[in-house]
């Protein structure tokens, strides 16, 4: 599973698109675009990006195991920790940052968020909803921190250092000065629930976002 460095899980590059909240992105990315994945593992997503989009990826990535396999796969890769300084990476030097799944698991999420939109012309930031129903409920009935699908892990053991619901990446991005350009809500079932109270009936969810400044 992830690290809190932003290490993901290993999923076979024919799987990945499977998955609903990776299917969006690749939807919302640009053919021929310059792409930052932050936290990629074993670059499986910008190796399907590279396929289907022609995207120009790039990788930052600390289990060394999972840098080996970028490399195998032909991705470029840094090997290096979200939790410390990215100053290495220059301002705008990509279309499009991702960050999915690793917002949680960040020492100082507010932090990264503030380099994706410096390194991006735009991002975009995926994570799980804390704030869901199913989550909710396990709270108020059994008594216990959720597990599910999502979060797999007990509450002892799981890399989910800073869990948060939607509205409150809504606040983080307007105390931050980051601007909201659209959200993807991301449900099971019923997606017009999701939809309509995203707070409340999305899993997951995506947001494209930028510095407020441009």
């Amino acid at each position: 599973m992830k690290k809190n460095s932003g290490t993901v899980t290993p999923v076979a590059a024919e799987d990945m698109i499977s998955r609903p909240d990776l299917r969006r992105i690749a939807e919302l990315i640009e053919p021929g675009s310059r792409v930052l994945d932050l936290g990629c593992g074993n670059g499986d997503f910008l190796k399907y990006l590279k396929k289907r989009k022609d995207v120009r990826p790039l990788g930052v990535e600390l289990d060394a195991d999972m840098v080996a396999e970028c490399v195998k796969q032909g991705i470029p890769v840094i090997h290096g920790d979200l939790n410390s300084n990215l100053n290495y990476l220059q301002d705008k030097s990509f279309d499009c940052v991702l960050l999915t799944r690793v917002l949680q698991e960040l020492t100082n999420p507010e932090a990264v968020l503030r380099e994706v939109v410096r390194i991006g012309r735009r991002g975009l930031v995926g994570f799980i909803n804390f704030g869901h129903i199913r989550n909710r409920l396990q709270l108020a009935f059994a008594g216990r921190m959720p597990r599910n699908v999502a979060l797999p892990h007990q509450w002892y053991n799981t890399p989910n250092i800073h869990l948060g619901t939607i509205q409150d990446f809504r606040e983080l991005c307007e105390r931050s000065n980051i601007e909201i350009i659209r959200s993807f809500p991301v449900g099971r079932d019923r997606s017009f629930l999701a939809a309509g109270l995203p707070n409340l009936f999305a899993y997951a969810c995506i947001f494209e976002i930028r510095n407020k400044e441009e």
